[in-house]
């Protein structure tokens, strides 16, 4: 069965190609305004699926994997930064504190339809200013949720995570291993 992950994130096809898939990448240029959910899971969730479905119009026998990712903390949900400036304010936000990191997946198959979710907390160590702006003159930040990377330069901020790791860079792995063998996407 051809496996079809519905983005371009350049993290979540590095991820797919850690694990060994072979896929191809279809944007799914899905609005994400509009989103009628209210809880973090389930807007990441909504997404998610909104992503493989747009994708899924067009390929109908092929199993789609869609995900989304945000950023939780006091109670305001973080998405990406608009520019620069959005990036400074949003680290200024997390430093020395924690937030979650949530990931929802979907996958659909043509016998098939799965959506989920991973969360895992992050805490930043305190940055002071000098190093959110040298932090953001890297360019890193400038195209994920939360302002920041784990896996680049931004993970010397990071002091510490409770949960999956590869859910704070966009694709729990161990729950998108359980969903694509569930669909029958992923068989030793």
């Amino acid at each position: 069965m051809q496996l079809i992950l519905a983005s371009e994130s350049p993290r979540r096809r590095e991820l797919l190609k850690l694990i060994g898939l072979e896929f191809s990448c279809v944007a799914s240029k899905v609005n994400e305004t509009g989103i009628l959910s209210q809880t973090p899971e389930a807007i990441v969730e909504e997404l998610a699926l909104k992503k493989a479905l747009a994708v899924r119009e067009h390929n109908t026998n092929a199993c789609i994997i869609g995900a989304d990712t945000i950023v939780y903390i006091d109670d305001e949900i973080i998405g990406k930064p608009i520019d620069d400036n959005d990036a400074i304010y949003i680290l200024d936000k997390l430093q020395g504190k924690t937030h979650t990191v949530y990931t929802g997946i979907a996958v659909l198959s043509p016998k098939l339809q799965s959506v989920s979710h991973d969360a895992t907390r992050v805490t930043f160590v305190p940055m002071d200013k000098t190093e959110i702006l040298w932090y953001v003159s890297t360019g890193e930040p400038r195209d994920k949720a939360g302002a920041y990377g784990i896996q680049g330069p931004g993970g010397i901020f990071i002091e510490r995570i409770e949960g999956n790791y590869f859910t704070v860079i966009g694709l729990p792995l161990p729950l998108l291993y359980k969903m694509l063998k569930k669909a029958g996407a992923m068989n030793f």
